[in-house]
């Protein structure tokens, strides 16, 4: 893919959307709009304007021009690396979809690369893989043959599972999140995937870990299924997700992230041959100083839960 077109290519379009941030930025959003709605006369062919076009008309409360706006952006960019799609979904301008297109969670993880960590763990509160190395130490103690870490980002994860892991493999769809995590030589292997279509030829694993993964995934039956496909007899699968308030099995949230049900986790797993060993809910990061509650799950094969006598949460 290109990378993404930060500037216009038009001097004077560029100074008019400049404004119209600040205008923006001001608290007047309809003002904002008017005005990158006359930059992008100049620069019709410029996506990341249109998209950031719909953003203002939607502070606006102009919903219908918001969708033509992101509407163009996706026509622009089909492969949506902005994310228009999720936008037009939440606002009622498109049906709902099982996942976020990939090309969105790429480009906002190879972005997002470089301030991460620091925004994760020292600004939003970010504990979960201290939280979710406990609840796999609790499950089983012990150390592990081969852990695999799916959606692996920097390596936060892998950091908490390398002293009692004999090997570590980390699995990404951020080529740029990748690098972070090799530099921090903690990995035996590192691999470029995405979840979404997520394959896997190797020795079973004694462990799998999805720390804060499927939020950016929505439906979990090809991901869980494939975990179970890859998981030892008396493996681990020890994952996260966003807790989903209300009915359904999940939802796209306004941050563009999913939320799940513990009803729907518990029925995926059993369809795939897994049974929960430990679920505990948390406080898995701070969103605008909010907490945003979750689950922390470890799952097994029931027949190995069984024979070792570990009773599935109830």
């Amino acid at each position: 893919m290109k990378p993404l077109q930060a500037s216009s290519g038009d001097l004077n379009a560029d100074r008019r959307a400049d404004f119209a941030e600040t205008l923006l930025a001001s608290g007047e959003p309809a003002q904002a709009a008017e005005l990158l709605l006359g930059a992008l006369e100049l620069a019709p062919r410029w996506a990341v304007g249109w998209f950031r076009l719909g953003e203002m008309q939607e502070a606006a409360g102009l919903l219908d021009q918001a969708a033509r706006a992101w509407a163009t952006a996706l026509k622009l960019d089909p492969a949506d690396r902005l994310g228009a799609a999720l936008k037009l979904q939440l606002i009622g301008r498109a049906p709902a979809a099982a996942a976020p297109p990939s090309a969105f969670v790429e480009t906002l993880f190879d972005h997002y690369a470089d301030s991460f960590e620091d925004s994760l763990v020292k600004k939003l509160g970010y504990g979960l893989p201290d939280f979710l190395g406990h609840a796999v130490g609790k499950a089983r103690p012990g150390r592990f043959r081969l852990a695999l870490d799916l959606g692996c980002g920097t390596g936060l994860m892998g950091e908490r599972l390398r002293p009692f892991v004999d090997r570590l493999e980390g699995y990404d769809i951020s080529a740029a999140m990748l690098r972070k995590a090799k530099a921090k030589g903690i990995y035996d292997r590192l691999v470029k995937a995405d979840l979404q279509h997520f394959s896997y030829i190797g020795d079973r694993a004694d462990l799998v870990v999805a720390a804060d993964v499927f939020i950016y995934l929505g439906a979990l039956e090809h991901i869980v299924g494939a975990v179970a496909g890859m998981l030892a007899e008396d493996g681990l699968f020890a994952f996260s997700l966003e807790t989903l308030a209300g009915g359904g099995d999940f939802a796209l949230l306004p941050s563009r992230r999913y939320a799940h049900s513990e009803a729907y986790a518990r029925r995926v797993l059993c369809a795939n041959g897994l049974a929960v060993l430990s679920l505990e809910s948390m406080v898995i990061r701070h969103d605008r100083r909010d907490p945003v509650e979750g689950l922390a799950i470890v799952a097994g094969h029931r027949a190995a839960a069984a024979e070792a006598r570990i009773p599935s949460a109830a």
